[in-house]
């Protein structure tokens, strides 16, 4: 299948960070698809029902998520506030490895007399549930197999790169994965993952829900991606969510691996007893 643009790139640039309308998607997609662009680019692969042990992976994680919520996702949370503490409050958890110290941190750092170390850590979650995080592991790992043999070329890229440090999840071509409750994205491209791989998508669902659709408006097309599905995706391109309409209690958890350029730059071809040495710093830190 391919689609043409029906916004321009001026036209996207002025509805960035504001939410996908029912009236700019043309075509929801609920079966197997393959999207391509007009000039032959890949914009979109999607497969329903190739991932098992879904609510498994919701029980390690969404007790966490619910009980820190975070302010660090900024515009695609609808946010015009540059500062971090003035975007609302999302259930959201980054697991794996992350890029940035926060002001705090630098200045704990600096307070207990300890050289500020490269800006790499272990997050929040995988440093305080280490034995939860490994348990993730095997449904990471699961998309991970998907991507290798639906994506070939652009999973090659991509884990060349993961092969290339030890601040990875396991022997995947992951860094990172972004965990969400019950959050509709606004219109944006994402930024700081390897823009030689390609994005990804699985939902974990309680109860029943309608709306959410991933959605790509400068194409007009969108996808229902539910329990079991795994999409792939250009997340270079415009993408968000419709809105969300839940029954009592209902959840929609997304999940999103990926590798985090900056990871990548400031730890490839570390040793792995670097890759010791500096999470032991950070957590004797206790930051």
């Amino acid at each position: 299948m391919k689609v043409k643009k029906q916004f321009t790139n001026e036209q996207m640039e002025a509805l960035k960070n504001t939410f996908v309308k029912r009236e700019h998607i043309h075509t929801i997609l609920k079966k197997d698809a393959e999207v391509f662009t007009e000039d032959g680019k890949l914009l979109l692969f999607f497969r329903k029902k190739k991932l098992t042990g879904a609510q498994e992976f919701y029980d390690l994680i969404a007790d966490f998520t619910k009980k820190n919520p975070s302010t660090n996702r900024g515009s695609a949370s609808g946010s015009e506030f540059k500062i971090i503490g003035q975007h609302p409050k999302i259930q959201t958890t980054i697991s794996g490895y992350f890029d940035r110290w926060t002001p705090n941190q630098k200045a704990l750092f600096k307070k207990k007399g300890i050289k500020t170390p490269i800006e790499v850590r272990e997050t929040m979650f995988t440093s305080h549930h280490p034995e939860k995080f490994q348990q993730m592991v095997p449904f990471i790992k699961q998309i991970d197999h998907l991507y290798k043999k639906y994506l070939p070329g652009y999973y090659e890229k991509q884990a060349r790169k993961a092969r290339e440090t030890h601040f990875k999840i396991a022997d995947t071509a992951f860094t990172t994965v972004t965990t969400n409750i019950n959050f509709q994205t606004t219109i944006h491209t994402d930024k700081g993952d390897d823009e030689e791989g390609f994005g990804n998508l699985a939902v974990i669902e309680k109860g029943k829900y309608t709306g959410g659709e991933t959605c790509l408006p400068q194409f007009g097309i969108g996808v229902d991606v539910r329990e079991g599905d795994i999409l792939f995706m250009n997340v270079h391109e415009w993408h968000g969510n419709l809105p969300i309409q839940f029954e009592k209690d209902a959840e929609r958890m997304s999940i999103v691996c990926y590798l985090r350029k900056r990871v990548w730059e400031r730890t490839r071809n570390k040793s792995k007893a670097f890759m010791i040495r500096h999470n032991k710093t950070v957590k004797q830190s206790n930051i």
